[in-house]
């Protein structure tokens, strides 16, 4: 839309579209997805002439002469001189390329990723139907994921029993034993848990391993950034405070 386009004019001041776009440039990120929506936009332009029209009314009643509004002005008046300050210094603050990749190769621990394992399940209430179940799925009569479908009272049943991927410590301690100690694509059980009985199919296991770097790489830069910018702020801080405290 162009800045230019003027959208309502109270006494003579026009407000234009460049206004409504910078009002909801101040807004929260969840509002402002509704950028584009003219209905959006309409309440927004409201809002606005709200505050023009009330700002005429305080002028008319000399509200900008009490003692009140001057207090409140020279307090705006030193937040965004502060602002300001703030942002000239911390505005070269960076973080390189190569302080991520050596914040990566001195802390291995934070980048690691525990042993998984993706497993599917059936459960049922009786140990004996269990161990039918598990006769049929051996001897072939029933694919495990039919047999979950059909026989698994856990609502994993809709997908054959998947429960995705998990690490250890995720499941009861009964069932995370069993899952972890069974070989791919071996079934297991009857499994006792406080949920019932279960058998266990192991789809897949990945050992614990470092992400790679492209894969932290922008959660390195981002907590790098915080600490300098941190760091930077604090020792001008102290700079001003040694400065101006007397």
């Amino acid at each position: 839309m162009s800045e230019q386009n003027i959208l309502a004019t109270i006494d003579g001041v026009n407000i234009t579209d460049a206004e409504v776009d910078a009002y909801i440039a101040n807004l929260p990120q969840e509002q402002k997805i509704y950028a584009a929506n003219p209905q959006f936009r309409e309440h927004c332009l409201k809002q606005i002439l709200a505050m023009h029209l009330y700002a005429k009314m305080a002028v008319e009643e000399k509200m900008d002469e009490t003692e009140e509004f001057k207090s409140m002005m020279a307090t705006a008046k030193r937040d965004i001189l502060a602002q300001l300050a703030v942002n000239k210094v911390l505005k070269d603050v960076d973080v390189t390329e190569e302080e991520e990749r050596a914040f990566y190769e001195a802390n291995p621990q934070h980048f690691t990723k525990g042993e998984t394992v993706h497993a599917k399940h059936i459960l049922v209430d009786d140990e004996e139907k269990c161990n039918e179940i598990m006769a049929a799925i051996a001897e072939g009569g029933v694919s495990f994921e039919d047999a979950a479908m059909k026989y698994s009272s856990c609502p994993s049943n809709a997908q054959g029993g998947d429960l995705g991927e998990f690490g250890r410590g995720q499941m009861v301690p009964e069932f995370d034993q069993a899952a972890f100690a069974a070989e791919v694509g071996q079934v297991v059980g009857p499994v006792k848990t406080q949920f019932g009985y279960h058998l266990i199919k192991v789809e897949d296991k990945k050992e614990a391993s470092v992400a790679p770097f492209e894969e932290v790489k922008d959660h390195i830069h981002n907590s790098l950034f915080q600490q300098k910018q941190n760091q930077v702020y604090t020792e001008k801080y102290k700079e001003l405070h040694e400065k101006y405290m007397k």
